[in-house]
């Protein structure tokens, strides 16, 4: 057997082979989740660990371990090895418009490249997975394993003046997850969005990891303040174990399918291994115990087709033999639209701002929220009517389609819900204040399918961004706030002009509704890259017919 150990950093790692390897586990994917399930797992000697990772180690990549000292340096890693360089096809209900679709190439995945926000989920939102039939999945249950992992650095005091707020009860200390604040944190901005924010009726939030996220707040972020340098998945979970002799990592090392144990059947398959593709060799990795699938929100989907799983109307033309017709696989894809906002200042601002406000339905709605409750429910059945239209045939039953958008629906549009619809970034810089909006639950649903065979091929990414005209209403909300934002007291008293959309495109009454709005949404929309739910596990009858 032909081994090549490569150094990196603190480790080392296998060459492809020729021959077949074996162990216990095989992960497919090097991000956070396999990274951990690998850290966990290789704890008993006694158990082998695989993790195949199409990326290089990104330990010393500066463009990752670089902790920003403005908002203007984020980003170095565009157009770098470690980016993936996705694009979406064009985007029907923005403009026909092709968007970035970023995800990170490299050992610790997207957590290589992303914003480093260190926040949790509201607690209602968790405990709808409960409530969806997944028996102890909820807030009260998983908090003990959310805090730990994480290793929390308590600020400075310096950093607590300048407006930094945390509740010890809502981290863990001892975790391998570095978590901080920026020592760049721009000063002189917390005190006077958190007064104008009360201002407006919406709370201070001093510690928004505590399942309660309304509000204004300073989040903390995924960094060891040493340095300061990025704790990504790798630099977090891999690194400090990277010895153990029972660990192995597969680097530039491409998964080309899942391999099926012959004995197994439909529908109840076994994998028993993968094959893989490293320097133009085909290898074949097994598995003793299990395959864990941990490859990221738009390479795990494109894996299931390639491997056999998916919808026979994908999977045929392409000529992919279909092991388990699971019509649901790339489907169901909800993602954030994006838009950003412009204003000047009087004020000069430095550092790297980590402010947010999250708003629910009736902060954005106001009184006029329970006729738009009204209005959606009443069109739940054309909701579901149009998303089914647009996926491939046979993907799911209108009645499953109407089942998911309500249960969607009733957590947030209800006047008494505390689930966040839009996040309000802040971002001053220099003599400008960016304000970049999104919807965080859009209701709009697209996909993520292969269409080769080849699979080193990009899949076909479509999030179908606005594609219900709800998500086109929330982002023109967030705007309408916004602009009361700049237009309060004591923001208003350093705003001196708003630069985009500007008052030329979208008149200073516009409402909600107003076609201004809309126009200057799908102009200038673009995506998050927050794709998630396109292999979802339901219970029941739901899992039967759109369960993974």
């Amino acid at each position: 057997m032909l081994w090549s150990c490569l150094l990196v950093g603190l480790t080392h790692v296998i060459g492809a082979t020729c021959a077949p390897q074996t162990f216990d586990y095989v992960i497919v994917g090097g991000g956070p989740a396999g990274l951990l399930i690998a850290n966990r797992l290789s704890a008993d000697s006694n158990i082998t660990v695989a993790v195949i990772e199409a990326g290089d180690s990104a330990y010393n990549n500066p463009n990752v371990t670089y902790v920003p000292k403005s908002l203007l340096e984020y980003g170095l890693f565009i157009g770098t090895s470690i980016d993936w360089g996705y694009m979406t096809v064009p985007q029907k209900y923005a403009e026909n418009r092709e968007l970035n679709y970023w995800a990170g190439k490299a050992l610790g995945g997207s957590t290589t490249i992303n914003g480093m926000t260190y926040l949790q989920a509201e607690k209602d939102q968790i405990d709808a997975w409960e409530e969806l039939g997944n028996e102890s999945w909820n807030w009260d249950s998983l908090f003990e394993y959310f805090i730990a992992q994480e290793g929390f650095q308590t600020p400075s005091a310096e950093l607590q003046a300048r407006g930094t707020g945390y509740d010890d009860d809502a981290h863990g200390k001892e975790g391998e997850l570095a978590v901080g604040f920026t020592p760049y944190l721009t000063a002189g901005f917390r005190d006077l969005m958190k007064e104008t924010s009360e201002a407006l009726g919406y709370p201070y939030n001093k510690e928004p990891n505590d399942g309660k996220m309304r509000g204004f707040n300073t989040w903390p972020m995924t960094l060891n303040e040493t340095g300061p340098t990025r704790a990504d998945g790798a630099r977090s979970f891999y690194f400090p174990v990277a010895s153990r002799p029972n660990l192995h990592v597969f680097l530039n090392t491409t998964t080309l399918r899942i391999i099926w144990d012959e004995k197994s059947a439909t529908p109840n398959l076994l994998a028993s291994g993968v094959e893989t593709n490293a320097n133009n060799i085909t290898t074949t990795i097994l598995a003793t115990k299990e395959v864990i699938l941990t490859a990221g929100s738009i390479r795990s989907p494109a894996l299931l087709e390639h491997s056999g799983i998916g919808n026979l109307a994908i999977l045929e033309p392409l000529g992919i033999k279909t092991v388990n017709p699971i019509h649901s696989v790339g489907s169901n894809l909800p993602d954030q639209p994006q838009n950003g906002m412009t204003f000047t200042s009087s004020k000069n601002f430095t550092g790297y701002p980590t402010f947010v406000t999250y708003l629910t339905a009736s902060d954005l709605f106001d009184a006029s929220l329970p006729a738009l409750t009204a209005e959606v429910r009443a069109n739940i059945s054309a909701y579901a009517a149009t998303i089914i239209a647009e996926y491939v045939p046979d993907t799911i039953s209108l009645s499953t389609q109407e089942q998911l958008l309500t249960h969607q629906i009733d957590l947030i549009f209800n006047t008494s819900s505390t689930v966040p619809l839009v996040e309000l970034l802040w971002a001053p810089v220099n003599n400008q204040i960016i304000a970049q909006l999104w919807n965080l639950l859009p209701l709009s649903r697209g996909s993520i399918h292969v269409n080769t065979s080849d699979a080193n091929a990009p899949p076909r990414i479509n999030p179908n961004f606005l594609q219900l005209p709800i998500d086109t209403y929330a982002q023109a909300a967030a705007a309408v706030r916004i602009r009361e934002y700049m237009a309060t007291s004591p923001l208003s008293d350093i705003i001196t002009g708003e630069v985009s959309p500007g008052l030329d495109t979208v008149p200073k009454d516009a409402g909600w509704r107003d076609v201004a709005w809309e126009s200057w949404i799908k102009k200038t929309l673009n995506g998050n890259s927050h794709p998630y739910g396109f292999v979802a596990y339901y219970s029941g009858m739901q899992c039967e017919e759109y369960g993974v």
